[in-house]
């Protein structure tokens, strides 16, 4: 059963709909979908008094929602299997600890999307706030794996704190991308910002595009330049899901800096030549 959730007014104040998953709206009428509590600012409601609910059977496993949903919050967290397409932008924590299953956003994304997210897939076609893939406040760990694409730009620390996984990004990022990083993979085809991977043990940051190498860290020291055979085994499946890699990222060859020697210093930044 496929439900589709049509904002019904302009939201000037949040709404917190981390009540609406594919387990709780399985097997419901429209009338107890349209029960399910959410959160207006300290006020709480029913999901019925903000959206329209329509339901069909064309398409099973999916959640629609739609409108400018921009200060609704924790779409799609902790999604565990199915898909979730937001038809427009979407509001903070979206995607939050998810372990499985598939989000499209047709729009824009505000901060902290996909916070400590641990499997499945997050695209994203249009830009993306600070705090991409991060942890909550006071974690140890934030994302532990899965996909995050990005179509557009992303704010500032992307990947904070990430275990594993991959964050693709396909215009530019903010400042600290990578910061704290423990390992996983950051790759952007725009510019990034500075204190590039500030405190990062291991993992790898990928400039792919035209832009060359940021200002980075002193705490990171050149070591060779190199083809990653593993990157282009990495970029033909990228290729793969539609995503546009330019055809120079194939061929080219990669400088590479070690570090932070701050921190462990076991990860690594890849500039394309």
């Amino acid at each position: 059963m496929a439900l589709k959730f049509t904002l019904k007014q302009t939201l000037t104040v949040s709404l917190e709909v981390n009540s609406v998953s594919h387990a709780s709206v399985s097997g419901q009428s429209l009338k107890q979908v349209c029960a399910l509590p959410v959160l207006h600012g300290s006020c709480r409601s029913t999901l019925g008094d903000f959206f329209d609910v329509q339901q069909s059977d064309s398409d099973p496993d999916l959640i629609i929602f739609s409108g400018d949903c921009s200060r609704v919050k924790y779409i799609g967290a902790g999604l565990s299997t199915g898909r979730i397409r937001v038809e427009g932008n979407a509001g903070m924590h979206l995607g939050a600890e998810m372990t499985g299953g598939e989000i499209l956003v047709q729009g824009d994304v505000a901060d902290c999307a996909a916070t400590e997210m641990k499997g499945g897939t997050l695209s994203i076609q249009g830009h993306a706030g600070d705090l991409l893939g991060a942890a909550f406040p006071g974690s140890k760990r934030g994302m532990q794996g899965g996909t995050i694409i990005v179509n557009g730009n992303v704010g500032n620390e992307a990947g904070q704190r990430m275990r594993r996984g991959s964050i693709v990004i396909g215009g530019n990022a903010g400042d600290a991308t990578g910061f704290d990083m423990i390992a996983g993979s950051i790759f952007t085809f725009g510019t990034m910002g500075a204190l590039a991977g500030a405190g990062m043990r291991r993992g790898t940051l990928g400039l792919l595009g035209d832009a060359g190498a940021p200002e980075l860290l002193p705490t990171f020291r050149y070591s060779c330049l190199y083809r990653p055979t593993w990157l282009s085994f990495f970029l033909r499946q990228l290729k793969d899901t539609g995503f546009p890699v330019p055809g120079n990222c194939f061929s080219s060859e990669y400088r590479r800096y070690c570090g932070d020697f701050l921190a462990l210093g076991k990860g690594e930044i890849l500039v394309r030549q």
